[in-house]
């Protein structure tokens, strides 16, 4: 499974980076391991809505159930996230990024992450 980080780099920019998740066989499928977290949140954006750069307001894992947002970095680059996508925010220093609900409304679920997550452990 792949998450997509966007993370502040030395530059003070946000960037992407790909993560394949580890997991292990289990009794039925295969399974990462169990994080911490602190908490979930549901949100619905607009069709149409914007914001401009701006820091992810905590670490957290974003899961766009429904609708299409778009995530733009300083650099112009653009990533479009749907129905199913997780997304790790975590450029909560720098510029930021900007954020496009181009379909919606959009749905999505916000699982807040300790300060000291460690993101490698992701990686297995």
């Amino acid at each position: 499974m792949q998450i997509t980080r966007v993370y502040t780099g030395d530059d003070g920019e946000s960037h992407f980076e790909t993560i394949e998740v580890a997991q292990s066989e289990s009794r039925y499928g295969s399974l990462s391991k169990l994080f911490d977290a602190e908490g979930v949140m549901f949100r619905t954006t607009p069709v149409g809505g914007e914001l401009d750069f701006h820091n992810a307001p905590r670490r957290q894992f974003v899961v766009t159930l429904s609708g299409t947002v778009e995530i733009e970095i300083g650099d112009g680059t653009k990533l479009q996230l749907h129905g199913g996508d997780i997304l790790l925010a975590d450029d909560v220093t720098g510029r930021g990024h900007i954020t496009r609900d181009l379909e919606g409304p959009r749905h999505s679920l916000f699982i807040p992450l300790p300060d000291d997550f460690d993101v490698d452990s992701l990686r297995g």
